[in-house]
């Protein structure tokens, strides 16, 4: 039997379990876990320390390590998101609708766990904490699969959340880690119906693409970031600078970085070569279309390909567009459904933008850095959906649970 098949099993005995549990006693799980994570900071630092090793080692870009690294500081950050998740509203068990028929009929619908949870992600440890905060929270068994690059920090976390949990009345077999990071382990997920409920994968796009088209397991899509900011003829040339600069070089390995600054070529023609020096100043490299390298003589040709690519890292594109409709074009095909932003003054312009574009966050006038379920108030999240089924956007704690009826009668049987 493979590992990912014994786990998920296990995984799944404990769901009866969960079901039954107080709002009080998953969150005294999450207050053991967070506790415990501090008190191990150091053995976490260290075993981070040999997926760090490790990824130097095999060439990882900067940015991509950086995403990767654990310090006292983010581990601080970590736990205290499970403390915040122990501070929402627990939704199991809300009664979201109440109808009664004319036949005496009474029928709530009401708030249950999704079931066993199967996460595949990649060079996050982070992920591996915020994964198992949300679906304990709701009730939910997870099976986690991270990536080779961190696997030395998820087994060291887990290792530590488990201990923290045998105090508890969560069963520490909730907590599942597929320990065999061989592509093989995926696929096996991928194909585990009647074990796994739902997976959600998070990473890059090429995570994504095999998840969604190889899996037999219903799937919750977490879509890859190739983000826009348009910058609009009447935008305040210091706020469009500010989050332009902030959506770019705040976090440039995350999926709701920019990817791509739109220009008007009004605005262009006066104040992108400002924009372009802080970005350079910022160690960014610019790709530009022909209008934007008339002016940046420095930039490089962005081709197509570029337009279409999710860097995660410190470069940029930069096209000079005639004004809203060529933008709103561009975002169509190159978007990913995930965050777009519009700089404008113009309210016409700023609504027509909002209303007509296809994505799960849509900005006016502030970065495309908050979408993420700690900026939205919902504490940790799961992921950040880009499909329209069952959960879109920063998925919380509600995106993690389905429903059923509960229907009371008094003998009826039906005519």
């Amino acid at each position: 039997m493979s590992e990912v098949i014994q786990k998920a099993k296990l995984a799944g005995t404990t769901a009866p379990v969960l079901n039954r549990l107080t709002t009080k006693q998953k969150n005294d799980a999450l207050l053991a876990a967070s506790n415990a994570l501090l008190a191990n900071a150091d053995a976490i630092i260290a075993a981070n320390g040999e997926d760090l090793e490790r990824g130097r080692n095999d060439g990882t870009s900067d940015s991509l390590l950086d995403r990767l690294k654990l310090d006292q500081s983010r581990i601080a950050g970590i736990a205290e998101g499970l403390r915040q998740i122990v501070e929402l509203t627990d939704p199991i068990g809300e009664i979201l609708e109440t109808i009664e028929r004319p036949n005496g009929l009474h029928i709530q619908k009401k708030r249950v766990p999704l079931g066993v949870i199967g996460i595949i992600y990649e060079a996050r440890p982070n992920v591996t904490v915020d994964a198992i905060g949300l679906c304990l929270k709701t009730g939910n068994p997870v099976v986690l699969r991270g990536g080779s690059s961190a696997i030395s920090s998820n087994k060291k976390i887990v290792e530590i959340i488990h201990h923290a949990l045998e105090t508890t009345a969560v069963p520490v077999e909730a907590v599942q880690l597929i320990e065999d990071t061989r592509r093989e382990s995926v696929d096996v997920m991928l194909r585990a119906n009647g074990l796994l409920d739902v997976v959600i994968p998070r990473g890059g796009s090429a995570l994504i693409q095999n998840v969604v088209q190889n899996a037999t397991v219903p799937v919750i899509e977490t879509g890859a970031g190739i983000c826009h900011t348009y910058v609009d003829e009447s935008a305040n040339a210091q706020m469009a600078l500010d989050i332009a600069i902030n959506a770019k070089v705040q976090r440039p390995s995350v999926c709701n970085a920019m990817e791509t600054l739109l220009v008007d070529e009004q605005f262009a023609a006066n104040h992108l070569l400002s924009i372009a020096e802080a970005m350079q100043d910022a160690k960014v490299e610019l790709r530009g279309c022909p209008e934007t390298r008339k002016l940046l003589p420095s930039a490089k040709e962005a081709t197509e390909q570029d337009f279409a690519t999710e860097y995660n890292d410190y470069i940029l594109n930069v096209k000079i567009v005639s004004g809203l409709d060529e933008a709103l074009a561009h975002i169509a095909q190159f978007g990913t459904k995930h965050s777009e932003c519009i700089v404008t003054e113009n309210k016409e312009h700023a609504e027509h933008f909002l209303q007509e574009v296809d994505a799960a966050a849509i900005y006016h006038n502030a970065s495309t850095r908050f979408t993420d379920g700690f900026e939205f108030g919902f504490g940790a999240e799961i992921g950040i959906s880009t499909q329209k089924l069952h959960a879109r956007g920063p998925m919380g704690l509600p995106a993690l649970t389905s429903t059923k009826y509960i229907i009371q009668g008094t003998g009826q049987v039906r005519p």
